[in-house]
């Protein structure tokens, strides 16, 4: 009975790796993306063609890019914990920053 506890606890580990890792960067981009456009003003499309883009928020871009730099965070660690592991090391977060430690 204690195998079938560890087999959920290691499935719920990986499903809960899998979603942030998985869709949780992609939705994330897409957030950026989203107020990239916010923060360029809308334009708006009427029976004589698009009108200019409306007042810019500044907010709106600052906040895309902090999105992208979570990202491109996500990415670098990712790439980071494979070669690490190819050079027998591991990435530690006991600390408060990433660290690589020999395995």
């Amino acid at each position: 009975m204690h195998n079938l506890g560890f087999a959920l606890d290691g499935a719920w580990q990986v499903l809960l790796a899998g979603l942030v890792l998985g869709a949780g960067l992609p939705i994330i981009f897409a957030l950026g993306i989203r107020s990239l456009a916010w923060g360029a003003g809308e334009a708006s499309v009427t029976g004589s063609g698009v009108t200019a883009p409306g007042p810019r928020r500044p907010i709106g871009t600052v906040i895309g890019y902090l999105l992208f730099a979570v990202v491109i965070l996500g990415v670098v660690l990712g790439i980071t914990f494979i070669v690490a592991g190819g050079f027998g090391y591991k990435l530690d977060f006991s600390n408060v920053f990433p660290t690589l430690i020999e395995k």
